[in-house]
């Protein structure tokens, strides 16, 4: 929302009308704001001034190598979650030491990419995990930097697909079972302890569920150390939330990070943290087009060219974008539930929207900079989008349009 602003009716990002963007790279199509990502980025950075910390950008939010270059160029670190993300880092300039690898599922091919890159850390969610990790270790010669990921038991007040801190949740290791798993990685003899992290959920704004879990995380740093057991940074993780629509209230990032700054003054820990949508999510869009209005049913539908291939958000956790049209026009407004193509009754954007369209007009969905390219499909055999990078007054395509060709590249038919 805060990369966009209206000039003269018309939608503009940075020094670029998005109506050219639209008809220059064609819809749908992701936008994204350099000067918005970099500034996200150091809002937190500037707010930790002065205290030892590392901001490691949760690279699922949004993985094109021109949002990870520019990122790396400031000096980001990467929270990453599969091989494939460590590959685009590197690709993208990333520095290996400033990658931690979280994630349930590591496989032993991605631990030995990771450990053959010499990556920071990384956050092992279970037992199983550390034993593997040890005897992968060992086979290269090796030993593996860990950090242990405590499930707190902390609700993070979130959609509870987007939840990952309580008991029933798949990630981390039970926060009762913590100690017990930290004195077996210390006695797996190719593993080196480094930490402790949590992370609690995504979309959060309020600050106590995060302050209720920092606790709880301390209070067993300190249990780990009393065993003889070091701890050399602590993760707090991501999962700060961004304001979608005008009646929400962001989470203050200079006042959490100064709260987090002053709870560790003079532990010895050095910070971990891993914002992702907090970086990205408004600093883009997704530009689409009006293709019909359909107003013979009991509602009146804009189906767009954008679809639940493009933005999955809304049909998976019931996600709120706003939906603009790329330029105020003077035609009566009428409520338009917003929806895409896809054969799939779920594939709707946005109810009851108040909207001024016509066909053939442009389209924007906000706050579209996390979680959408990364969710994206070919569902129905759509081609994904472009992705483009404004920077000032140009627009650069960072990513081609798929051709319907590509989707069927690596197929064949039966002789």
């Amino acid at each position: 929302m805060s990369a966009i602003r209206r000039i003269d009716g018309e939608l503009w990002m940075e020094g670029v009308r998005l109506a050219e963007v639209a008809a220059r790279f064609g819809t749908p199509c992701y936008v994204y704001s350099r000067a918005a990502i970099e500034t996200a980025w150091r809002a937190f950075d500037d707010a930790l001034a002065g205290t030892d910390h590392l901001v490691c950008y949760a690279v699922k939010a949004n993985s094109n190598l021109a949002v990870l270059g520019l990122l790396a160029r400031l000096g980001s670190g990467f929270d990453i979650v599969s091989g494939g993300e460590l590959a685009r880092v590197l690709a993208a300039g990333g520095r290996a030491d400033r990658i931690i690898f979280s994630g349930v599922g590591k496989s032993e091919e991605e631990m030995r990419a990771a450990l053959s890159a010499g990556i920071r850390c990384f956050n092992v969610e279970s037992e199983p995990e550390l034993e593997r990790l040890d005897a992968v270790a060992r086979a290269m010669g090796v030993r593996a930097p860990v950090s242990l990921r405590v499930n707190p038991d902390v609700d993070a007040r979130t959609h509870p697909y987007i939840s990952t801190g309580l008991k029933g949740n798949k990630f981390g290791i039970a926060h009762d079972r913590a100690l017990a798993a930290y004195e077996l990685a210390a006695r797996l003899p190719n593993l080196r302890v480094t930490g402790i992290d949590c992370h609690i959920g995504s979309q959060i704004l309020d600050m106590a569920p995060l302050e209720e879990a920092l606790e709880r995380v301390l209070e067993l740093a300190a249990a780990v150390v009393a065993r003889g057991i070091p701890i050399a940074h602590v993760d707090v993780g991501g999962g700060l939330g961004i304001r979608y629509r005008e009646e929400e209230t962001a989470l203050d990032i200079g006042r959490w990070c100064a709260a987090v700054a002053a709870r560790l003054a003079g532990s010895g820990y050095s910070l971990v943290l891993e914002p992702g949508r907090a970086i990205v999510g408004n600093a883009g869009a997704l530009l689409s087009r009006v293709e019909y209005l359909k107003l013979d049913k009991d509602k009146r539908f804009a189906i767009l060219d954008a679809s639940m291939s493009e933005l999955i958000r809304p049909a998976l956790y019931d996600a709120w974008h706003e939906i603009v049209p790329l330029a105020a026009l003077d035609r009566p407004e009428a409520l338009y539930d917003v929806v895409g193509p896809v054969c799939e009754s779920s594939d709707v954007l946005g109810t009851d929207r108040l909207l001024a369209i016509a066909p053939g007009d442009g389209i924007a969905i906000l706050s579209a900079g996390a979680y959408g390219m990364v969710m994206s499909s070919n569902y129905n055999s759509r081609p994904r989008p472009a992705e483009v990078m404004v920077d000032g007054a140009r627009a650069v395509q960072v990513r081609e349009r798929e051709t319907t060709g590509s989707l069927f590249a690596g197929e064949s038919t039966l002789d």
